[in-house]
């Protein structure tokens, strides 16, 4: 995300700086062509002028009083903006290690729980779930204990279907044909606790997703899809894990006019840029 350097828009807009261009303009006196003569008379203000600049008074000092009134609708429910302690960073340290490459000791409150969903549906969305080593390893990680082996089951049906690999062009394996690199990457934008126990808590998130393959000739180029992911969450042996979860399309912003990388930049990003531990 950049910032504009100058308000009112770039170069050559003629509003490069706040409130313009901070000079002001001094008119001088015309010479008078007889520098003895009589000094010419300044023209007093008509009365129409005078009267247009009373009534912008008025309405200015109007406007005023209105503002200040007791009777200003109040805003509907619906269109109220979120309270900045919903959205604004707690400052409390998420996590203090980690259980393979998955984050773990997540802290029992409501901060705790969203930053243990944020964190997993990473790794829920992870081109890991698509090996069957590291998607075990997810899967013990992330879920609690009594659901893992039934979710354990479900999973490996799923990612080991060969008609749903090859449709998204994958071997039976879950590899990427070769000169092709299988991206499978999510990137939490916000959570939300829905609903909070104690020992239980409900939590979604909102979050983008790239899939694909990144190569020359690929069928299956990466593209940006939007999900909302509601966690169901327990807290067990003293951390916070997965007890079920359900996923929805959206909400997905407008794209903007932008050009799409070619595939090797979207290679090189991917395994360039890392992945982040992500806090409420």
């Amino acid at each position: 995300m950049s910032n504009e350097d100058q308000y009112g828009g770039g170069v050559g807009s003629g509003y490069g700086e706040v409130g313009g261009t901070g000079q002001t303009r001094t008119r001088l006196p015309d010479a008078p062509s007889d520098p003895y003569g009589t000094p010419r008379r300044t023209p007093r203000p008509s009365r129409g002028l005078v009267t247009v600049v009373g009534v912008v008074v008025l309405l200015i000092a109007a406007i005023a009083f209105a503002s200040q009134s007791g009777d200003t609708p109040t805003t509907p429910s619906a269109d109220t903006p979120p309270t900045p302690a919903s959205t604004q960073a707690t400052g409390t340290r998420p996590v203090d290690g980690k259980n393979g490459a998955i984050p773990k000791g997540f802290a029992h409150d409501e901060q705790g729980a969203q930053s243990a969903a944020a964190n997993y549906a990473v790794a829920l969305g992870s081109d890991g779930m698509f090996d069957g080593a590291r998607r075990r390893a997810i899967v013990q990680a992330v879920y609690v204990p009594d659901v893992a082996a039934a979710r354990q089951s479900d999973l490996d049906r799923v990612y080991t279907d060969e008609q749903f690999l090859a449709r998204i062009g994958l071997d039976a394996g879950g590899k990427a044909p070769k000169g092709l690199m299988f991206i499978s990457r999510t990137n939490p934008v916000g959570t939300k606790v829905e609903k909070f126990a104690g020992d239980t808590a409900t939590v979604s998130v909102w979050h983008s997703t790239l899939f694909g393959l990144a190569g020359e000739g690929s069928k299956n180029p990466v593209a940006e899809s939007w999900y909302t992911n509601s966690f169901e969450l327990r807290w067990t042996d003293g951390d916070w894990r997965v007890a079920d979860f359900t996923q929805k399309d959206g909400p997905a912003p407008v794209g903007r006019d932008q050009r799409a990388s070619s595939a090797e930049e979207m290679a090189a990003a991917v395994s360039q840029f890392g992945g982040l531990t992500y806090a409420r």
